[in-house]
């Protein structure tokens, strides 16, 4: 792995933790824009991604487990496992410029979607709408490591405390990025490549955590997720170009 491979794989785990902690979620989305072009196959980025994002999720957990309401997390929870572990066997069977046209695919409907739809969306957190969330959420994990968008949705609607709203989004994402990594572990996805990327990556991390933090408080989320909204689409198209 060159030196600039390396560089990149912190940068990119710097921005994404980055993301996530200015914004609440986005880790998967963002690192994703540029991992597939730098990890040997499709497969081993999403690896790789679901790997740093359960370790940024894991130093959250450790410190707000007790609040967590595993009646709201488990049925969205359990959906989402069902679902992912058949879109991971579907990216096994599928080549690498098919999975990332399907990835261009997603970055636009969510870049637009973010951009012009969020707001005007609500969401009623019955146990119907936490199985719809937890199917799309999980297809979107499996296929893509962006489980996060149909995820918060639910939860946004189903938790007012901030604390709690943290706990059970952190607490998913978490779960649900180490069970897939078990079922990507099973179709080969899961190398020493992936292992050694994700050391060299994680210092990333507390950089973005670091960063995040300072500038939590000066920096207009607003102005934030329009930036990082207009990258998704960019990267979208360039992906459905490549």
């Amino acid at each position: 792995m060159s030196a600039l491979v390396i560089i990149l794989l912190i940068l990119l785990c710097a921005g994404a933790s980055f993301v996530q902690r200015v914004s609440g979620f986005g880790f998967g989305i963002f690192i994703m824009t540029a991992l597939p072009y730098i990890m040997p196959s499709y497969g081993e980025a999403t690896t790789l991604s679901g790997l740093l994002s359960a370790a940024q999720s894991f130093f959250v957990v450790i410190h707000i487990w007790r609040v967590i309401d595993w009646r709201r997390l488990l049925p969205i929870l359990a959906a989402f496992l069902v679902v992912s572990f058949f879109a991971v066997q579907f990216v096994a069977q599928v080549n690498d410029v098919m999975l990332k046209h399907i990835l261009g695919v997603v970055l636009i409907v969510m870049s637009l979607y973010f951009l012009i739809f969020s707001q005007r969306i609500s969401i009623r957190p019955t146990v119907g709408m936490q199985l719809s969330m937890g199917a799309l959420s999980g297809a979107m994990g499996g296929l893509c490591a962006m489980q996060g968008p149909p995820a918060v949705l639910y939860f946004v609607a189903s938790e007012t405390d901030k604390i709690k709203y943290l706990a059970l989004t952190q607490a998913y994402f978490f779960i649900g990025n180490i069970a897939m990594t078990f079922f990507r572990a099973e179709n080969g996805f899961l190398t020493a490549t992936v292992g050694y990327s994700w050391l060299l990556a994680f210092g990333g991390i507390f950089i973005g955590n670091w960063l995040g933090g300072m500038v939590f408080d000066r920096i207009s989320t607003h102005v934030l997720r329009l930036i990082i909204y207009s990258y998704m689409a960019v990267s979208g198209v360039v992906a459905l170009l490549s």
